[in-house]
C-alpha cells in the first residue's frame, strides 16, 4: 500500500473519531451507588447523562403538616411500589407552595433504604424517557421518574412522549418505574373557549365532546392516582410556620410571639402557602440570631 493511501486512511480514521465525539451516544449506566437521586441532563452535543444529586433535601414526612390526606395516599402508593406490589403513576395538582414536590422528596427519603430511587427529568427532555426507562429496566431498585411543575403548550414533543410511556406504547410497562408529576394544572394543557366550539348537540340533548377536548384531558387520565392540594387557611398556615420554626430551634414562646409577623409576611406576598411559611421561618430565625 502506498504512503499516500496510508495517509488518507489515517486522516479518515481521525475524522471518524471526531465525529463519534460529537454525535449523540446511547445513555450509559452511571454508578448507582453514588446517590439516591439523579438528574437527567442533555449536553450541548446532544449526549444525555444521569448526574448524581450529591445533596438531597433531608425533608421528612413528619415535617409536612396539614396535608395528611395527601400524604397518606402517596405514602401508601409508594410503599406498594417498593414492595413490588401493583402501584400507580401519580399526578399531584393544586395550589402553588402547598407541598407537592416536598412530599415526593420526603417519600424518597423515607423509602430509600428499601431501594427507592428518584430521577428528575425536565419537561424539555421528556422525549428521552424511553432511553431512561431502558437503562433502569434491569436494575433491582425501584425508580420514580420525577417531573416537577409539569404543563404543556400545544405541539410540544414531550407531551406525546409522556403519554406514550404512561399508557399506550407497544412496549409493556416496566415494573420498577413509576412517573410522579406535579402541576398547577389538572389537565396539564391550557384550555381555550374556542375548544368548546367542537362540541355538538343532538335533538335529544346528548352532548358529544369534540376531539380537541378529548386530547387535552387524555394525558392526565393516564395517571392512575390524582392527588389534589388546596390553599391553606390562616390557622393551617400558622401551624406550618410553627413547624418550620420549631425545626430551626425556636422555642414555643418565640413561635407564639412571631404569629403576628407571620400573618403580615403572608399578606405581603398574597399567599398562605407552605413555601411562604418556610421562607418566613428562615427570615425570622435568621434575623433573631443575627441581632443576638
Amino acid at each position: 500500500m502506498s504512503a499516500a493511501i496510508e495517509k488518507l486512511l489515517e486522516r479518515a480514521v481521525q475524522m471518524m473519531e471526531r465525529l463519534e465525539k460529537v454525535l449523540p451516544q446511547p445513555l450509559s449506566q452511571p454508578d448507582w451507588s453514588q446517590a439516591i437521586a439523579w438528574r437527567y441532563r442533555k449536553r450541548a452535543t446532544g449526549h444525555g447523562v444521569l448526574e448524581a444529586v450529591r445533596h438531597v433535601s433531608d425533608m421528612g414526612l413528619q415535617d409536612l403538616k396539614e396535608i395528611d390526606g395527601q400524604k397518606e395516599k402517596l405514602q401508601r402508593n409508594t410503599l406498594q411500589f417498593v414492595k413490588g406490589l401493583p402501584a400507580n403513576n401519580v399526578l399531584l395538582t393544586g395550589a402553588r407552595g402547598t407541598g407537592k414536590s416536598s412530599l415526593i422528596k420526603a417519600c424518597l427519603n423515607a423509602y430509600a433504604a428499601q431501594g427507592l430511587r428518584l430521577i428528575e427529568v425536565d419537561k424539555s427532555d421528556l422525549t428521552d424517557l424511553p432511553d431512561i426507562v431502558d437503562v433502569v429496566a434491569d436494575r433491582p431498585e425501584k425508580f420514580v421518574i420525577f417531573c416537577d411543575d409539569l404543563s404543556f403548550e400545544d405541539g410540544e414533543a414531550g407531551y406525546k412522549a409522556l403519554k406514550s410511556i404512561l399508557d399506550g406504547s407497544v412496549a409493556a410497562a416496566t415494573p420498577n418505574v413509576l412517573i410522579y408529576a406535579t402541576s398547577n394544572r389538572r389537565h396539564l394543557m391550557p384550555e381555550y373557549m374556542k375548544d368548546n366550539l367542537s362540541y355538538t348537540h343532538t335533538d335529544d340533548g346528548e352532548v358529544h365532546p369534540g376531539e380537541v377536548i378529548e386530547e387535552k384531558i387524555s394525558l392526565s387520565e393516564r395517571f392512575g392516582l390524582w392527588i389534589s392540594f388546596y390553599p391553606f387557611s390562616q390557622e393551617e398556615y400558622l401551624t406550618i410556620t410553627a413547624q418550620w420554626m420549631r425545626s430551626l430551634g425556636a422555642t414555643e414562646a418565640v413561635i407564639q410571639a412571631a404569629r403576628p409577623e407571620a400573618l403580615v409576611w403572608a399578606l405581603e406576598r398574597g399567599s398562605r402557602s407552605g413555601r411562604v411559611a418556610y421562607q418566613f421561618a428562615r427570615d425570622f430565625i435568621g434575623r433573631r440570631a443575627s441581632a443576638a
